[in-house]
């Protein structure tokens, strides 16, 4: 059992669903980054996704975007985040996701990619714009490297579509929960509950479920019948108000945290 499958099992044990935070590597800094993981974990984060900073992040909304922005102008690259997930690795097991675009894999080198990841003991990957149908080869060197691939699937996806991420998938399945891009939505109301029960049927693997959640009103709603609450954006916008104020940062993140984690709690 890998680090994610375990994280899985002990929240599903424990009558609740897993939190998985989102944050773009090197906003503010890599080290700030660093300490941002170590606070999550301590205020009940089970997963965490580090995004790898891109020019062209297309699914992603203003929030994201300009922490990108931010990140590269401080010059994070992939070979930092690989790095920081080395370094995490000596202060915590918390399963730690790869999440980006393509090329900046490709132009690292699919193969070289996968066994460094794996030795900085990172556990899985998400690629925005890998089609299940395209990922025959960057899933072959993670497969001989044992880390997770994670597609995303849309309320719009096909029965086919649904089929082909269940064939290929692993760790969990990201459910999208609107179409569009990513960013808070403190209005929005969820209907999942069917599409996530069909996903996980075919697939046999947790679902989770982000894009827009952005309060523990709505990770409570989400916890209900999905397997994990994806928060991205609303962690970033805080990074982005206090970004030179370490220790308010690192406050703010943790109450935030702290609250969305006693709401994933099933009913």
């Amino acid at each position: 059992m890998n680090r994610i499958e375990e994280k899985f099992s002990v929240a599903g044990d424990g009558g609740r669903s897993a939190l998985v935070c989102y944050l773009t590597a090197g906003d503010p800094s890599i080290d700030v980054t660093r300490d941002i993981v170590l606070e999550l974990e301590k205020n009940g984060a089970d997963i965490i996704e580090l995004g790898i900073p891109f020019s062209d992040p297309m699914a992603d909304g203003p929030t994201i975007q300009l922490a990108s922005e931010r990140a590269l102008a401080n010059g994070t690259t992939i070979h930092d985040v690989i790095n920081l997930s080395k370094e995490l690795r000596e202060h915590t097991e918390i399963p730690i996701i790869l999440f980006g675009y393509y090329n900046p894999f490709f132009t690292y080198g699919l193969e070289k990619f996968a066994r460094d990841a794996k030795e900085a003991g990172v556990d899985g990957i998400l690629v925005v714009d890998l089609p299940p149908e395209e990922s025959g080869e960057f899933k072959k060197h993670l497969d001989n490297n044992d880390l997770n691939l994670i597609f995303l699937l849309a309320p719009t996806s096909t029965e086919k579509r649904i089929d082909l991420v269940a064939d290929n998938a692993g760790g969990f399945i990201y459910l999208v929960s609107i179409t569009g891009v990513t960013g808070s939505r403190p209005g929005m109301e969820y209907s999942l509950s069917s599409l996530t029960k069909d996903i996980k049927e075919k697939s046999g693997l947790p679902v989770g479920i982000g894009f827009g959640v952005s309060t523990p009103e709505q990770a409570k709603d989400i916890s209900n019948y999905a397997d994990a609450v994806i928060v991205g954006s609303a962690f970033v916008r805080i990074i982005e108000k206090n970004g030179n104020k370490r220790d308010i940062l690192l406050k703010e993140i943790g109450e935030f945290t702290n609250s969305l984690s006693s709401s994933c709690v099933k009913s």
